[in-house]
């Protein structure tokens, strides 16, 4: 697989162009410059070839301040993982100091450059504007739309072209085996130090580290080696109430950090330890538990706390406990994403409530431990007749989902419904992971009944409910 990299000046349409190679919205594009500010990739095919595509921030000549100083350097990182550059223009505006300027670093690289000359999508536009673009002296440009896609397979025929002579080394390329890795997810509020969580576990500055809050708008994919592992590590956007999202830029980033929970086999929520975690790490936390994503809690910055002994630890690991009903369940891990400490650990302790997720307990086991949790307290009864548990399954993993006939499903009440639970986690584990349960209806003379007759799952796990270990 070869590696491509979209460079060129800020506002010229890099994204919208890796967005349309890519055939999805994983790039956040706007109106205003330097939206874009890390690597982002992205793998895709044409004509039978696998490229990674990756996204850069637009380069200046005289950057600023120290987030254009970095920026400039993640693109530079980007060209020198490439094995061919697509330097992107603007067609309407023509030849801009700034193109002569990425052209100028272009060349030293060496690199097989493809000039696409972008926004010539309108129904007057002359399709000779693109070739005022050859005094760049990088070949013949290609004349596009990124927005409407016209001439984009064009684009992509010449890159092939320029990548048959060449044997670059694909960045952060998957294995070969062609199994999907293990996804996880990197989430917390602004500001708590993800980004530094994940370069201290690249061993690399593949993403930028500021402290201003918000410096990370795009999901952010990395995939590693772990013990023999491949793990994709998505670095995401830090979350804010829905009040505090006040521009588009924003709210579409925490779009792609929620859909980074979605899509993740397990999620490491980051919290500012130093700080003291607050409600809405709780409901970042909620919410990915909701979606019945494994959890684990990682407590960021611990090397600013003064009192770290195991007693201190304890207190700490109680106290967050009680603020949040589903952390019961998840294990907590103090790490410092400054000096290492901990962080792989945290990454293994995240494997390890994946592979529990995905566990699958055999349906004579669930049945002798429904039976023990039955005959220790029988379901409590209505005024309509007794309540029968008759079987149960396991019929789901990541997260595992139980089903139970019953007689009277609808009369199973919430309570013993978290029992029951409360004794499968007992049995079978399950840190860090949801459990789900579900009733359905036996009718009289069958063992079970249909696909959706009378099911019912319960609110379980949730905030705030009654206690659910066993008497």
């Amino acid at each position: 697989m070869k590696t491509v990299a979209i460079v060129g000046r800020p506002n010229v349409g890099k994204s919208t162009l890796f967005n349309r190679i890519i055939g999805s919205r994983k790039a956040i594009v706007a109106e205003t410059p330097g939206v874009t500010r890390d690597r982002q990739a992205a793998e895709t095919e044409w004509g039978g070839a696998r490229l990674m595509i990756i996204d850069t921030g637009g380069l200046i000549e005289t950057p600023g301040g120290r987030m254009d100083r970095e920026i400039a350097s993640q693109a530079m990182a980007a060209i020198e993982h490439a094995d061919v550059v697509v330097l992107v223009v603007d067609g309407q505006e023509g030849i801009h100091g700034l193109d002569l300027y990425v052209t100028a670093i272009l060349r030293r690289t060496g690199l097989p450059v493809v000039v696409g000359v972008n926004k010539l999508d309108g129904p007057t536009t002359s399709e000779t504007l693109h070739a005022e673009f050859c005094e760049l002296g990088l070949g013949d440009p290609v004349p596009l739309s990124a927005l409407s896609g016209k001439g984009s397979g064009d684009l992509l025929d010449r890159v092939t072209r320029e990548l048959r002579d060449t044997g670059g080394v694909p960045w952060d390329a998957r294995a070969d085996s062609g199994a999907e890795p293990d996804r996880i997810a990197v989430i917390g509020r602004p500001n708590v130090g993800k980004s530094s969580f994940v370069n201290q576990l690249l061993g690399e500055d593949r993403l930028i580290v500021h402290d201003q809050a918000g410096t990370t708008r795009d999901s952010i994919d990395s995939l590693i080696d772990f013990e023999g592992r491949q793990v994709l590590v998505v670095d995401t956007a830090g979350l804010r109430r829905r009040s505090r999202v006040d521009d588009d830029v924003e709210f579409y980033s925490t779009l792609r950090a929620t859909s980074a929970v979605e899509r993740a086999d397990v999620c490491l929520l980051l919290a500012d330890a130093f700080a003291g975690a607050a409600n809405q790490d709780f409901r970042l936390g909620q919410q990915a538990w909701e979606r019945g994503r494994p959890l684990v809690f990682v407590a960021n910055k611990w090397d600013l706390i003064e009192d770290r002994g195991p007693t201190a630890l304890a207190h700490f690991e109680r106290s967050l406990r009680k603020r949040a009903h589903f952390l019961r369940w998840v294990p907590i891990i103090t790490v410092s994403a400054l000096s290492g400490l901990r962080v792989r650990k945290a990454v293994g302790r995240a494997l390890e409530v994946r592979d529990e997720a995905a566990r699958r307990i055999p349906t004579p086991e669930v049945n002798r431990v429904l039976r023990g949790l039955v005959a220790r307290r029988q379901p409590p009864q209505g005024g309509r007749g007794d309540v029968r548990l008759r079987y149960g399954t396991q019929v789901a993993v990541s997260p595992p989902r139980f089903l139970v006939w019953s007689n009277r499903p609808q009369d199973v009440k919430e309570h013993y419904a978290r029992y029951l639970v409360a004794g499968f986690r007992a049995a079978w584990g399950f840190e860090g992971a949801p459990v789900k349960l579900s009733f359905r209806k036996q009718e009289r003379g069958s063992r079970r009944s249909g696909p959706e007759e009378g099911m019912r799952e319960p609110a379980l796990d949730s905030p705030g409910a009654p206690g659910t270990s066993p008497n």
